[in-house]
C-alpha cells in the first residue's frame, strides 16, 4: 500500500452564486459539488499508486475483472500479482522505461487491463489504438506518437509497420510474463513517476477535421478517479463497461473500476450486440453500465426488454455523444428504477459534467452539473466576452483533468488554449440558474443562414421526436443567396411512407423561420463513430451522390 498523500483543494470564490455556480467577479462558473482533495502537484505519484491507495486492506474478495464472454475472472490479489510480474518483465526483457511510448493495438481483453496498469506503473506512455483502423491510418498515428514498441494480437499485428517491434498478447509467451518474473530483478528500484508525467496519448475523434494526439498526464486520470471515488455508490458494484478500451471513455472506466474496488465486467467476443450486453447484465447482476447513446436508443425502443429483466441494474452512465431527449424519456419509462446518468466530456478535457442521483438524472435535456474541481467560462465566440447564466457561448475549461496539449502540433495548441490556460472546447453550451450544463452544438458545425446561426443538433432533436423517424442528421448545403441552408438526412421507420414535405412541415411548426429544414434526403443509415457521434465530414457524400428536390 502506498503512503497516503498530502492533499490540496481548489479555492472557490466567495462571490459565487450557490445556486448556479456563477461568479460575477471572475465571470466563471464553479462546480457546485464539494471540492475533492487531490495529491499536491509536487508529490510524485502515478495513477496506479494513487488508485491502490484508495483500495481497502485487505483487498476486496470479489473479482476485479470478469469476462462475460467466457465466465473467466481475475481476483484483486491475482490482478496485482500479475501487474508485479509483468512490470518486472517489461523492464527486464524489453527495456521499457519511463517516457517510452507503447502502442496498444488490441480488442478488449482482460490481460489488457494488466498491461496498461503495468505500463503506467513504470511511467511508460500508453497509446491505445482502434484495431479496426487500416494500416495507413495506423501509420499516421505512429507518426504522431512515435512508439518504441507495440502490443497487439495475431489478427492485428500485420497492420503494424515492419520497423515497429510487436509483442503478441494471445500467446503462451505473454501469459508467462504475467505469471513469473526473473528473481534477479525482484529488488528492482521503483520508478518515480510525477503527476505531470505523460500517462497516455489518446486521439481526438476527428469527426470534422484532422486527427490529433492529445497528451494526458497522470494527474488527468487521478483527478477523475478521485471524483468518482468521492461520490461512489454504497456497497459492492458490478460495472459492465461496453466502450472499447481504445476509446477515451472505455480506457478511463477500465482504470476507474480497479481504483473503486468494483467488479468490472467486459465483453471480449469479436462482435458485441446490445443483446449480448443485456444478457451479461442479467447473468452477472450488473449494477452499473457504461454505454454510448446508440445503446440507450436500442434498449429504449426494444419491445423485448423491461425493468423486470434487469432488477439489479441501478445506473446507466451514458456519454460519448448527444443522447436525444425522446430516447432518454423512452428509456426511463421502460426502466423507471434505473438512473440514466448523462455526462459530457472530451478526450482533451476529461469529464466536464455528469449527473449524480435521481434528481439530477430527471433533467433529461441537460448533461448534468460540473464535475468536482472544474471551472468553466461561457464565452461569446464573436466578442470573447465571458457570458452569464442562461447565455449560450463556447465552453472554456480549467480542470486538473485536462490535457497538456497536442503532441507535435503547435498550431492546434495555439488554437486550443488561450493565454491564461483556458481550454477552448469548441462546444456551444449554456448553464442554467441551478448549475445544469446544456450542450447546444459544436461551434464549427453551426449553419450560417443569412445573418443567423442554426445549430444542427437542435434540428436533429426535433426530427428525432417524430414517431416515424429512426435517426437523423442535419448538414449545411451551400446556397448562392443566403450562404448555407439546413438539409436533413432522415432514416425512416420500416414501412413508413413519410415524405419530404411532411418532414419539412413538421420541423417548421416547432422552430423559428430561419431554422427551417429546406431539403430532405431519406437514407438507410447515418454515418457515426463507435461512440455514436455523427461523422459530419461524411454527410456531404450522401448529398453529392443523390439527387434531392429543392423547395
Amino acid at each position: 500500500m502506498v503512503e497516503r498523500t498530502t492533499l490540496s483543494s481548489p479555492s472557490i470564490s466567495p462571490a459565487m452564486d450557490p445556486r448556479s455556480g456563477f461568479c460575477a467577479e471572475t465571470r466563471a462558473f464553479y462546480s457546485l459539488r464539494a471540492p475533492v482533495p487531490l495529491p499536491s502537484p509536487s508529490f510524485p505519484i502515478s495513477l496506479p499508486s494513487y488508485a491502490f491507495s484508495l483500495l481497502p486492506s485487505p483487498l476486496p474478495s470479489h473479482p476485479a475483472l470478469l469476462d462475460a464472454s467466457t465466465g473467466d475472472t481475475i481476483s484483486y490479489p491475482q490482478f496485482f500479482s500479475q501487474v508485479r510480474s509483468l512490470t518486472t518483465n517489461l523492464r527486464a526483457h524489453f527495456g521499457i522505461s519511463k517516457g517510452d511510448v507503447i502502442l496498444v493495438l488490441s480488442p478488449t481483453r482482460m490481460d489488457l487491463f494488466v498491461l496498461c496498469w503495468s505500463l503506467l506503473s513504470i511511467g511508460a506512455v500508453v497509446s491505445p489504438v482502434n484495431p479496426a483502423l487500416t494500416p495507413s491510418e495506423i501509420s499516421r498515428l505512429i507518426h504522431l506518437s512515435k512508439p518504441s514498441l507495440a502490443f497487439a494480437v495475431s489478427s492485428t499485428s500485420q497492420k503494424l509497420p515492419s520497423n515497429l517491434n510487436a509483442v503478441l498478447l494471445d500467446t503462451p509467451y505473454f501469459k508467462s510474463l504475467l505469471e513469473t518474473s526473473p528473481k534477479s530483478f525482484d529488488n528492482m528500484k521503483q520508478v518515480e513517476v510525477w503527476q505531470s508525467d505523460l500517462a497516455a496519448i489518446q486521439y481526438s475523434s476527428g469527426t470534422t477535421g484532422r486527427l490529433k494526439a492529445a497528451a494526458l498526464p497522470h494527474r488527468f486520470f487521478i483527478a477523475m478517479a478521485a471524483g468518482y471515488h468521492a461520490n461512489r455508490a454504497a456497497g459492492p458494484q458490478v460495472t459492465l463497461t461496453t466502450a472499447p478500451t481504445f476509446h477515451s471513455m472505455g480506457f478511463f472506466f477500465s482504470l476507474r473500476g480497479i481504483a473503486l474496488g468494483e467488479t468490472t465486467v467486459v465483453l471480449t467476443q469479436e462482435r458485441v450486440t446490445v443483446a449480448d450486453m443485456m444478457e451479461a447484465a442479467k447473468r452477472y447482476k450488473v449494477t452499473q453500465m457504461t454505454v454510448a447513446p446508440p445503446v440507450v436508443v436500442t434498449i429504449a425502443k426494444s419491445g423485448d426488454l423491461s425493468g423486470r429483466d434487469l432488477p439489479a441494474l441501478e445506473t446507466v452512465i451514458c456519454g460519448g455523444a448527444a443522447l436525444h431527449v425522446e430516447a432518454a424519456r423512452q428509456f426511463q419509462e421502460r426502466f423507471p428504477h434505473v438512473q440514466l446518468s448523462q455526462g459530457y466530456g472530451s478526450t482533451e478535457g476529461g469529464g466536464i459534467s455528469r449527473m449524480i442521483g435521481p434528481e439530477e438524472c430527471s433533467h433529461l435535456k441537460s448533461v448534468g452539473r460540473l464535475v468536482e474541481n472544474a471551472q468553466v467560462k461561457i464565452v461569446d465566440p464573436n466578442t470573447g466576452k465571458a457570458l452569464s447564466v442562461g447565455q449560450t457561448g463556447e465552453l472554456w475549461l480549467k480542470s486538473p483533468a485536462c490535457m497538456t496539449g497536442y503532441i507535435g502540433d503547435d498550431e492546434a495548441n495555439a488554437a486550443a488554449f488561450d493565454s491564461d490556460g483556458w481550454l477552448r472546447t469548441g462546444d456551444l453550451c449554456y448553464i442554467d440558474e441551478v448549475g445544469f450544463v446544456y450542450v447546444v452544438d459544436r461551434l464549427k458545425e453551426l449553419i450560417k443562414y443569412k445573418a443567423y446561426q442554426v445549430p444542427p443538433a437542435e434540428l436533429e432533436h426535433v426530427l428525432h421526436s417524430h414517431p416515424e423517424v429512426v435517426d437523423a442528421a442535419v448538414m449545411p448545403i451551400p446556397h448562392e443567396e443566403v450562404g448555407q441552408i439546413p438539409a436533413a438526412l432522415v432514416v425512416r421507420r420500416e414501412g413508413s411512407t413519410l415524405c419530404e414535405t411532411e418532414v419539412i412541415d413538421y420541423v417548421a411548426k416547432q422552430v423559428a423561420p430561419y431554422k427551417k429544414i429546406r431539403r430532405v434526403l431519406f437514407v438507410n443509415r447515418i454515418p457515426k463513430s463507435p461512440s455514436g457521434k455523427i461523422l459530419r465530414r461524411e454527410l456531404a457524400n450522401y448529398m453529392l451522390c443523390s439527387s434531392v428536390s429543392r423547395l
